[in-house]
């Protein structure tokens, strides 16, 4: 195993650790681990994202499940509409985008190229949320203990989208939003944020096996990491204020995102 190989790995615990600690936010590295570390193709890497985010996900909120905190009929108002933009995107949007996305004279923008400038802009902005601490409110439209179930739902596609078309879980979107709409507690909004990731990051990746060759030998180790960062950042979160890893972690994902932007651009 090569040093860059080890690196790959190592960073795996990594996204294990920050979903269990937060919620989400860790699935955003994955992407950038399989393109820049692993040299995947980005398409097949926002698949593979799916199916680590998914898997790593689903094993830790069987714990919140068991301890009561997953709020299922939340779960199920914000998951649905979500299912179908996700399946939906993965299963005929990406294919159908043109390749290359756009070309004016010389200039063709590849659709591998694009998808990374998006998740960029996407880091960058979910880089700022954790900095500025905005993915922590306090309470919100539903401080008086009725969800807005017509906006979660809603939320809930635009979120799927999002989830389709990076392959990234959303969990730095989904728990301010079950915070501010649904009203949750934030250890609620968090553990009911894990099962939705999970459930949404399968049903993406369902849409792209059936035309995408995937390597089990290494896809199947990268998860078993990521599985048991997730239980330390689970076992952490009990002494670890989550805000403070939070702002260390954005200025991280700020980082990368603009390494791979200058990547991208050079």
């Amino acid at each position: 195993m090569s040093g860059q190989e080890f690196v790959g790995y190592a960073s795996a615990l990594i996204v294990g650790l920050v979903i269990g600690l937060a919620g989400g936010g860790g699935s955003i590295l994955t992407v950038p681990i399989f393109v820049y570390v692993f040299g995947i193709p980005t398409m097949l890497a926002t698949t593979y994202s799916l199916f680590v985010v998914g898997t790593t996900s689903l094993v830790g909120s069987i714990n919140h499940i068991l301890k009561k905190r997953v709020d299922l009929r939340i779960t199920l108002t914000f998951a649905l509409p979500s299912f179908i933009s996700i399946y939906l995107s993965r299963r005929f949007l990406v294919p159908a985008l043109p390749d290359p996305l756009f070309q004016v004279n010389t200039f063709a923008l590849a659709k591998s190229d694009a998808i990374l400038y998006f998740f960029a802009t996407v880091m960058i902005l979910a880089a700022r949320a954790m900095i500025s601490g905005s993915t922590r409110p306090e309470q919100g439209e539903a401080a008086d203990g009725h969800p807005r179930y017509g906006s979660l739902a809603l939320d809930g596609l635009a979120v799927g989208l999002l989830t389709g078309t990076i392959g990234a879980g959303g969990g730095f979107l989904i728990v301010p939003m079950l915070v501010l709409m649904a009203g949750l507690p934030m250890h609620r909004a968090v553990a009911t944020s894990v099962f939705i990731i999970a459930v949404n990051s399968f049903v993406g990746f369902a849409g792209d096996i059936q035309h995408t060759d995937l390597d089990w030998n290494f896809l199947l180790p990268f998860t078993g990491l990521s599985i048991i960062g997730i239980f330390i950042g689970m076992y952490l979160a009990r002494f670890v204020p989550p805000d403070r890893l939070k702002k260390g972690f954005g200025w991280f994902v700020l980082a990368v995102a603009c390494y791979m932007i200058s990547r991208e651009v050079m």
